[in-house]
């Protein structure tokens, strides 16, 4: 507790941050879902106070997922809210399963070129959707009549306020400690409100309801208690609402053990996050959130890497930035709804940008087709499909990969005495049923009246299909008057009958 007040200094301007960037996220995601967008602040509050403080997370920030909307809109559509809100609760139930029976190790196995690709994607996307609002609009066909409609409010707001945020980063951060504990987005949230209000009664500056930040404003404390829903449990037989239940815990869980790999990759300080405990605190806010009403929880890139850029060191930030959406959806709905779009627009156009550098392209081009392909694939199939998509197409452009360097290692055979007839092939390291077709081929190659030596001194684990290989080729090639030695530590054996006795007496493993 003593080291999180410690960094209170960072934590607190960061949290501001994080809370205006989540604030529009959580409405928008809960619009996206199809889902009260109250359901979206809660989501939000949750993610920040309790995820925040039961993970093991120092940077990571928790709530509504964006990837997560298509699978809440056909739940919801299908199932009925109330019934939709059981299925968040079992779904953080099993995901407190999966923290119990370890599954944290699931993100370890992706590779980082599909971790990159995955930020990579989500920053263009948010750059691209961020464009229209920038303007004043909310689609891009809307956007298309910027020319019958000039938005002029709007506009000079978010260019204001994208001039403010570029000089605070670039100019101003650096020339005084005050810069940095003001953060920019703050001051351009303060200048969006102000000439919000003084540009009322303007004709040419007027805004219009769908520009502003709409926050629901009970006029009551029954009409705040109504805002909440509970889920019906009566429907927990229905077995749609287990299959929605244990699809939401599975991509929850996979989007957040990515999150947390690529937030620990942002990390300037190279925290490394618990994984299995990542995944309790998520389920048990995935419990509470669809107890009172709220969408279902995930540790978000976004907010996360707003709250790294920010400052932010400790945990403190991101529960401090969901004491904040609380505090300000009880106490100043009212002023919240002034913040015009176009500011926000222009906070997550900065974010959007970071994640998705063009310098990153360049890097990774550098690295290699290695490297290069399955980022590119990844990045196209978030880009143009969805995230789940996305790094799945390119988990399966990196297991290729490696399938077909393990295809091209598995040995090396060359002629070691030409006028002799002899040839050596050498076995890698470890030879697995991937490399049949390569074995195979280089088998094929070995003309008659040749001695093969067959070198497995470094090979450790060798699969029994490699082993069959072998012994159908020892079986022709009597025909062929081919003469074979195995080669090992224990010494050399001429035309073995078996090689399955051999390997099991020669190797450490088979």
């Amino acid at each position: 507790m003593k080291d999180i007040f410690s960094t209170f200094k960072s934590d607190l301007p960061a949290s501001i941050v994080v809370f205006f960037v989540a604030l529009p996220l959580c409405l928008g995601i809960a619009l996206a879902s199809g889902a009260p967008l109250f359901s979206g602040l809660i989501s939000g509050i949750i993610g920040g106070i309790l995820v925040g403080a039961i993970s093991g997370s120092k940077i990571g920030v928790s709530g509504p997922a964006a990837g997560l909307a298509v699978i809440v809109l056909t739940a919801i559509n299908s199932l009925g809210f109330e019934n939709f809100l059981v299925a968040v609760v079992l779904a953080g139930a099993i995901q407190i399963l999966f923290g119990v029976l370890k599954f944290g190790v699931i993100g370890y196995y992706f590779p980082s070129s599909v971790i990159k690709g995955m930020l990579t994607g989500i920053g263009i996307i948010i750059f691209k959707k961020q464009i229209p609002i920038f303007f004043g609009y909310k689609t891009y066909e809307e956007l298309a009549t910027i020319g019958d409609s000039f938005q002029t409010g709007a506009v000079i707001v978010g260019v204001v306020s994208l001039a403010i945020l570029l000089l605070w980063s670039s100019v101003l951060s650096k020339k005084g400690k005050i810069f940095t504990i003001i953060q920019g987005p703050i001051v351009a949230v303060v200048v969006g409100i102000l000439f919000f209000t003084y540009s009322q009664g303007s004709d040419s500056l007027n805004f219009l309801s769908s520009q502003l930040v709409e926050v629901p404003v009970p006029d009551s404390f029954d009409a705040f208690k109504n805002l909440f829903v509970t889920p019906n449990f009566a429907a927990i037989g229905n077995s749609e609402i287990w299959l929605t239940a244990f699809t939401m815990a599975l991509v929850a869980s996979l989007e957040t053990l990515l999150c947390v790999e690529a937030t620990d990759k942002l990390d300037p300080h190279k925290n490394v996050t618990p994984t299995n405990r990542e995944l309790f605190a998520q389920g048990a806010g995935n419990i509470l959130s669809g107890m009172i009403g709220g969408l279902p929880i995930t540790q978000v890139i976004v907010r996360s890497s707003a709250n790294i850029q920010s400052g932010g060191r400790s945990k403190m930030s991101a529960i401090l930035h969901g004491f904040l959406l609380l505090i300000s959806v009880v106490t100043i709905p009212v002023l919240l709804n002034k913040i015009p779009l176009s500011v926000l627009a222009a906070v997550l156009l900065i974010v959007g940008y970071k994640l998705a550098k063009p310098a990153l392209f360049v890097s990774m081009y550098k690295l290699g087709w290695k490297q290069s392909l399955p980022f590119v694939v990844t990045v196209g199939g978030i880009v143009f499909a969805d995230l789940l998509i996305g790094i799945g197409l390119g988990l399966a452009v990196g297991v290729l990969v490696v399938l077909l360097k393990s295809y091209q290692n598995s040995h090396f055979l060359h002629e070691e005495n030409v006028s002799d007839n002899v040839m050596k092939m050498t076995l890698a390291e470890e030879v697995t049923f991937f490399n049949k077709g390569a074995i195979l081929k280089e088998l094929d190659r070995v003309p008659a009246n040749t001695s093969l030596e067959l070198d497995v001194r470094n090979t450790v684990y060798l699969d029994h299909d490699i082993i069959e290989i072998l012994e159908d080729f020892a079986a022709k090639s009597a025909n062929k008057n081919i003469k074979v030695k195995v080669i090992s530590e224990k010494g050399i054996i001429d035309n073995p009958n078996c090689y399955t006795e051999v390997f099991k007496d020669t190797l450490k493993m088979v």
